[in-house]
């Protein structure tokens, strides 16, 4: 189980409990679910980022992946974890 699994599940245990606890197998559901969270942000990492710019150097080149994979981790994270407040399952 990735961080991100580890993110979702307290999440949802937090604040989706009756969901959290409809989930026949909880490991498994938030590992597989952390994995594509990871591949998400992985992707959108590396399309914010785009190319090298020439004469880029070291440091603003780590400057520029943190903000693109911190960028693509809050936009990932806010698409792939039900809001709490817009939920309107049933089982909420």
């Amino acid at each position: 189980m990735n961080q991100y699994a580890a993110q979702a599940m307290i999440h949802w245990r937090s604040h989706l409990p009756n969901r959290y606890r409809q989930i026949e197998d909880p490991d498994e559901f938030f590992t597989e679910l952390g994995e594509q969270i990871a591949q998400q942000i992985e992707d959108l990492s590396r399309t914010l980022a785009g190319p090298d710019p020439e004469q880029e150097t070291y440091l603003s080149k780590v400057g520029r992946l943190n903000n693109a994979r911190l960028s693509a981790e809050g936009q990932v994270l806010r698409e792939m974890l039900p809001d709490p407040a817009t939920d309107l399952s049933p089982t909420r």
